[in-house]
């Protein structure tokens, strides 16, 4: 059991780099410092769009506007944070 909450720790700890990455790639596409016609920058930008549109999308709904900012992806480390402490406090202590 303790082996599934390694990998479930891993995989949420590799998201939230994932996570990090789309709001660093989108600050460079958006300030033209990289361009999408690039074919490796573009197929980097739609492998993590891919990755996290899916979590990404149902935050945005629930979330008002706030005239052109972006909160989900805070929103979304803060749930992976405590996902990964109710982990560490109420899974690992109960694992045999």
């Amino acid at each position: 059991m303790r082996a599934v909450l390694d990998v479930i720790m891993l995989l949420l700890s590799l998201y939230w780099w994932v996570v990090l990455a789309m709001i660093i790639l989108s600050w460079l596409i958006s300030f033209n410092v990289v361009n999408t016609r690039n074919q490796f920058v573009d197929t980097v930008w739609r492998a993590v769009n891919a990755l996290t549109e899916p979590v990404l999308n149902p935050i945005r709904r629930m979330l008002p506007r706030f005239s052109g900012i972006d909160i989900s992806p805070i929103i979304l480390f803060l749930i992976i944070y405590f996902i990964q402490q109710v982990i560490l406090r109420y899974g690992y202590p109960n694992v045999f």
